[in-house]
């Protein structure tokens, strides 16, 4: 592979509203190419490629590549690199991944697949919607390797005992298994950001795995109780849910939960429980 061409870096300036970071480290850079346990079958929807530093990796040991990337200039950069190096598998297109239907991103280019994988780093502000978006969609990938803010990924992979627990972490966990590979020192990326990150794995569940609830039904409950930040459940329930606190507290001691807990408290498992008893 060739290096950068010293014009484009010359000719391109990180736009600050976009969150642009570039990773020069390639420890992480070979860190989130293993965390993806890659084949050579493999689909990868690469989101924010930049310069190609990891698209470049991907397209070494994958089938395809659909790499998204906002950036109208260094959508055109990347694709002049690739021309270069007359890499083939790698399909850029110039877009918004918020604002796309990942079906007909999935389905129109040929890729004759529902099986794919999202890696990325990420623009930190899209995080969270962008996590939701591909767990909720009706083509959700088997796995998903992010570099995302440090703390975020805490917050992602908390657990119920350190009563860290967050609307997010419930979110994701309803739908995946997340876990933290490894933490990057903000010192690995140009310009450098203000914090570090952590490159998150989320191994989607299969169907077979996932809660018998009604998913909507868990939302609005899930959502209910992490409406009052450290208010006591029995508090946020009847308020989010419009019940009465009696009610409440009927439901919750059902579920073998302590009204006085706070959601923050609370596992994915007594979630469903509380779901359950509240059809």
């Amino acid at each position: 592979m060739k290096r950068m061409n010293p014009t484009h870096k010359q000719e391109f300036k990180p736009a600050k509203w976009m969150g642009q970071n570039f990773l020069i480290d390639r420890g992480a850079l070979k860190k989130i190419v293993e965390a993806g346990e890659l084949t050579r079958d493999d689909i990868i929807v690469e989101v924010g490629p930049g310069f190609g530093v990891l698209t470049f990796e991907l397209a070494e040991k994958v089938k395809k590549v659909i790499a998204v990337e906002k950036d109208k200039t260094l959508a055109k950069i990347l694709k002049e690199r690739l021309l270069e190096n007359k890499i083939s598998n790698v399909l850029v297109i110039e877009g918004d991944i918020l604002k796309m239907d990942i079906s007909e991103l999935i389905g129109n280019y040929s890729l004759q697949t529902t099986h794919y994988k999202l890696i990325g780093n990420i623009p930190y502000y899209i995080t969270a919607p962008l996590i939701r978006k591909f767990l909720e969609s009706g083509q959700k990938p088997s796995i998903m390797v992010l570099m995302v803010q440090k703390e975020v990924a805490q917050r992602i992979c908390a657990k119920p005992v350190q009563n860290q627990m967050s609307l997010l972490a419930i979110s994701v966990r309803f739908y995946a298994e997340p876990e933290i590979i490894a933490y990057v020192s903000k010192k690995s990326f140009r310009p450098s950001p203000k914090v570090d990150s952590a490159i998150i794995k989320i191994a989607v569940k299969k169907p077979k795995d996932l809660p018998k609830i009604d998913s909507e039904l868990f939302f609005k409950i899930v959502k209910a109780g992490f409406a009052g930040k450290r208010k006591q459940l029995i508090n946020t329930l009847s308020r989010g849910l419009d019940k009465t606190k009696e009610r409440v507290k009927d439901v919750l001691e059902q579920a073998m939960i302590q009204p006085e807990r706070r959601a923050e408290s609370l596992s994915l498992e007594e979630w469903v429980a509380l779901v359950k008893k509240n059809s």
